[in-house]
């Protein structure tokens, strides 16, 4: 079979993106099956990864993520993929390490330090737990929702400081009614 041109390979990855919005990962690896060989871009290699992920192959989708070399601390989307991963198969120190990349290429994104704090809460590491879920809500008070149907948090929900925090975190005028 002769190569694919560059046109055919940029279509396979749009085409490839769009599988994946649509929750469609086998649709996804399909078109990617175009790319074969070392020399696949990274790109390609992190959209077989979020597929894997989404069927639940988590160890498949740890060795596409692994073969992602460029900026791969500064790629959050490779960084939470990973860690999202480790959680499923059990490598929490790895979910941390992976998370804790993601947070020192993207410090400001609010849902990175969330999830460290779910990761610690799980690794029974209650103040690391604690001071990144404080860190969150201070940059996206939003986040405070999702906290009620989080089981990562389960190990602490009915911690003292943890209540304390949530307390906090309640809006003002919610606090006031109090």
């Amino acid at each position: 079979m002769a190569d694919a041109t560059d046109i055919q390979k940029q279509r396979a990855i749009e085409a490839a993106q769009g599988y994946l919005m649509l929750e469609l990962p086998d649709a996804a690896l399909r078109r990617l099956g175009l790319f074969q060989g070392s020399e696949t871009p990274a790109e390609v290699e992190l959209l077989r990864g979020e597929s894997f992920r989404l069927k639940e192959d988590y160890e498949r989708a740890l060795q596409s993520y692994e073969r992602v070399t460029d900026d791969a601390e500064k790629n959050l989307e490779l960084q939470m993929g990973k860690a999202w991963c480790f959680k499923r198969i059990g490598r929490l120190d790895k979910a941390i390490e992976s998370m804790r990349a993601a947070y020192r290429g993207s410090p400001k994104v609010a849902i990175v330090l969330y999830n460290l704090a779910c990761y610690y809460s799980l690794a029974g590491e209650k103040e690391e737990a604690l001071s990144w879920l404080a860190r969150a809500f201070r940059m996206d008070s939003s986040l405070r929702k999702l906290v009620s149907l989080e089981t990562d948090f389960d190990p602490i929900r009915n911690d003292q400081d943890f209540i304390y925090l949530m307390q906090l975190s309640e809006p003002k005028e919610i606090r006031k009614k109090s």
